[in-house]
């Protein structure tokens, strides 16, 4: 006969899901659902795991489907951890226009990327984004969420090149 009993969690799974009720609970606003409780777990991981869609169906009272469903219709979710740092490129219209290509070709190449990622030693993790809302300063990159604006490929692969040594920018 087979046990029904749960496995028990093991202790970081554990603390990874105190982690998401904190962030699940912390929401202030008046209307708290799937999506927001998404956005918060992603803002404090940076990542949705497992046990966040888990996390966030018991607590809104839904299916992992629903969760789920919700979670992989948006393409800023990100399912697994980032890299040390974050790199984001605006390839929008304005930015591409501008030179956004070559700086993303230039930076692919630094990182050893062939496409947007994480490299080798998930040092740096890189992303295309449709728009950073910085047209009038295109072309713009941005790493760790500080927006530079006029960027051109020399100072973006030396920005890159000084994430990899080991220095955040």
């Amino acid at each position: 006969m087979c046990s029904k009993e749960p496995r028990p969690l093991s202790v970081e799974s554990e603390s990874i899901r105190e982690r998401i009720r904190a962030a699940i609970g912390s929401q202030t606003q008046s209307n708290v659902n799937v999506l927001s409780s998404l956005h918060a777990v992603l803002d404090d991981l940076g990542y949705i795991p497992q046990e966040a869609i888990e996390e966030v169906a018991d607590q809104m009272d839904t299916t992992i489907n629903e969760v789920w469903g919700v979670a992989s219709f948006y393409t800023n979710f990100r399912f697994t951890p980032p890299g040390d740092n974050i790199v984001e490129i605006c390839w929008g219209p304005t930015c591409h226009l501008l030179g956004a290509p070559d700086i993303l070709d230039a930076v692919q190449k630094e990182l050893g990327l062939a496409d947007e990622g994480e490299t080798d030693d998930n040092r740096v993790s890189l992303k295309y984004n449709t728009c950073l809302g910085a047209c009038s300063q295109a072309p713009v990159m941005m790493v760790n969420h500080r927006l530079t604006g006029r960027i051109d490929v020399g100072t973006a692969v030396r920005r890159v090149a000084g994430l990899e040594a080991g220095g955040a920018h």
